[in-house]
């Protein structure tokens, strides 16, 4: 008799977790002829979930009764279930919905979990990514109306401080090969031009442009000259004080470590300075670092600036540059920025992500994270606090 002819059989078998449990009920059905069709294990604190789908030739009383005695021995709980013959749900499209925050509450996850309910979706599945420097977990949905999904989310996401994107499932999310990051603000704390006009003792001036530059009366080209020109006479020790100033945004470090360790190209594109960029590249071991050229002569800033300036549309511009470079596509990059500067690159990107951004870019990008750690943007691309790479840091330090 074929082991197609009967509905298959989930066997469900839950207590304590021990080695060779999965080996020996396999055994079991081995024994008896059955074929297995599917199988799913999670521990969580030690305890046991293993689901096992199996097709027998005919109801078999001796295995069930065998498989029963198995697990009363070694202390499990054993239940089994007639399930349909096939899945309904096996072939459809998932899409990844992730959650993260500092802290997640039973209230923001039912709200996340009614709102796929409510958009005509269903949850097939939940992963818990990490629990520091956030919380973060993937739910694997079954989605309806993707598009009403994506804005009553965002809404949650307000309204329960915490940060979620949605995005395809499957090989597509994980397929994402280059990495381009803005620099002030998001891999660094600082603002390059600011450190430099402390050093200058311009500060107030630099701010009265950065203001109008805010206001839309100046454009940033424009008020990125004007700011250099009063930096004019800065020699290289200040430049060499501000690089000792740079602090790195807390989880740089362990982000672009675990990005090259999984084979990630990682890039800079900055509207700051080259002088900073280009360290910053060997510092990290960055594979590619564009910003713009302060003129030195005699090792004085002049106050001018070497060739074009990378604005907004620069931005983007570097982003197809350095993708075909890398021979990536620009559906497997990602953009990293804060600022409107950053706005142009981010919507290029196969997944744009505001960083601790003004509230304008947070409501144009694809994705947010609002926490103060560069790292935390690992689990928005499905990675697992497993997968992170901590390098040689000592224990409770953050970079």
């Amino acid at each position: 008799m074929s082991t197609q002819s009967a509905a298959p059989l989930l066997i469900r078998v839950t207590g304590r977790d021990r080695p060779r449990v999965v080996h020996d009920l396999l055994g079991l059905l081995d024994g008896a002829g059955a074929a297995v069709e599917d199988m799913e294990q999670l521990v969580v604190r030690e305890q046991l979930t293993l689901d096992v789908l199996a097709r027998l030739d005919r109801a078999d009383s001796g295995l069930i009764r065998d498989i029963l005695y198995w697990g009363h021995t070694e202390g499990l709980s054993v239940d089994f279930e007639q399930v349909e013959a096939t899945s309904q749900r096996a072939r459809l499209p998932r899409h990844a919905v992730t959650v993260l925050g500092e802290q997640l509450t039973p209230a923001g996850l039912a709200a996340v979990s009614g709102v796929v309910a409510d958009t005509g979706g269903n949850i097939d599945r939940i992963v818990r990514l990490a629990t520091e420097p956030v919380i973060a977990y993937d739910f694997s949905v079954i989605a309806g109306d993707v598009a009403e999904l994506r804005r009553r989310l965002l809404q949650v996401a307000r309204d329960h401080q915490v940060d979620i994107a949605v995005q395809a499932g499957g090989l597509e999310r994980r397929a994402k090969r280059l990495v381009v990051m803005d620099v002030d603000s998001t891999l660094i704390r600082n603002e390059m031009i600011d450190l430099l006009a402390e050093e200058a003792g311009c500060s107030d001036q630099v701010g009265a442009i950065t203001e109008r530059a805010m206001r839309g009366e100046l454009d940033f080209e424009g008020s990125l000259r004007e700011r250099v020109r009063l930096l004019k006479g800065l020699d290289g020790e200040a430049i060499e004080r501000v690089r000792g100033r740079i602090r790195l945004t807390p989880g740089a470090r362990t982000f672009v470590r675990t990005l090259k360790r999984l084979g990630y190209a990682v890039a800079i594109v900055s509207g700051g300075f080259t002088v900073f960029t280009d360290w910053l590249q060997d510092q990290l071991d960055l594979d590619h670092a564009y910003a713009n050229t302060i003129e030195i002569v005699d090792g004085r800033l002049t106050g001018e600036i070497i060739g074009a300036v990378v604005d907004r549309a620069g931005k983007a511009e570097l982003l197809g540059r350095i993708a075909a470079a890398e021979g990536v596509p620009l559906s497997q990059t990602v953009a990293i920025g804060d600022g409107a500067n950053d706005l142009d690159m981010l919507s290029v990107a196969g997944m744009g992500i505001a960083f601790n951004a003004k509230p304008a870019v947070r409501d144009q990008a694809e994705v947010t994270v609002s926490v103060p750690y560069l790292d935390a943007i690992l689990f928005m691309l499905g990675l697992r606090g497993s997968d992170v790479d901590h390098g040689e840091l000592a224990a409770g330090t953050r970079e």
